[in-house]
């Protein structure tokens, strides 16, 4: 990892899983992630896809935005200059996630997401544990699988998640989608 924020993910993961007095071996337990797999990343001799990061934030009862926050290493603001935001490139599907809110911790996060054409990710429904999301999409087309349900969004639709379940977000077209996500932690 050579970029400042991967260095900082790894180091705030770490910090997260001593401040809960956990082991690798039980953040493996509760993530289903492997512990030489969390061992590499806090090593900072992996970058985490999104889905991982996920479901080791979930674990540690953690947004993935608030551990990407955690990560940006700055005193508390109101203001997050579009030039400031920090962003994460997931490794595998190259979607881009944008931190809108400003890093002052709130129950409200925004967070903007370009995801390439024909790209898809998927999380656990932990995931979605701790907080209420909705999804807007902003440009482009967004199949969201949500369950068993599939929702087809276009430019100014907005999806209020229900239960927490597994979801997809999928690009079906050859265009970029943009989409913001909003969570409301609970």
């Amino acid at each position: 990892m050579t970029d400042p924020l991967s260095t900082s993910l790894a180091e705030t993961l770490r910090d997260a899983r001593l401040a809960h007095a956990l082991s690798a071996g039980t953040l493996a337990d509760r993530s289903g992630v492997s512990r030489a797999m969390i061992g590499k990343i806090e090593r900072g001799e992996a970058q985490p896809t999104a889905v991982l990061l996920s479901r080791l934030a979930s674990a540690l009862g953690l947004t993935l935005s608030e551990l990407i926050a955690r990560a940006e290493s700055g005193p508390d603001q109101h203001l997050a200059r579009h030039a400031d935001q920090p962003t994460w490139t997931d490794p595998v599907t190259g979607y881009v996630r944008r931190a809108v809110s400003p890093p002052a911790r709130t129950s409200t996060e925004l967070v903007e997401v370009s995801l390439p054409a024909g790209a898809s990710v998927s999380f656990p429904a932990d995931a979605y544990a701790f907080a209420d999301h909705q999804i807007w999409v902003l440009s482009g087309h967004l199949r969201f699988l949500e369950g068993a349900t599939t929702h087809d969004l276009s430019p100014g639709d907005c999806l209020q998640l229900g239960r927490p379940v597994a979801c997809t977000y999928v690009n079906p077209t050859a265009e970029a989608c943009r989409y913001l996500v909003v969570l409301t932690k609970r």
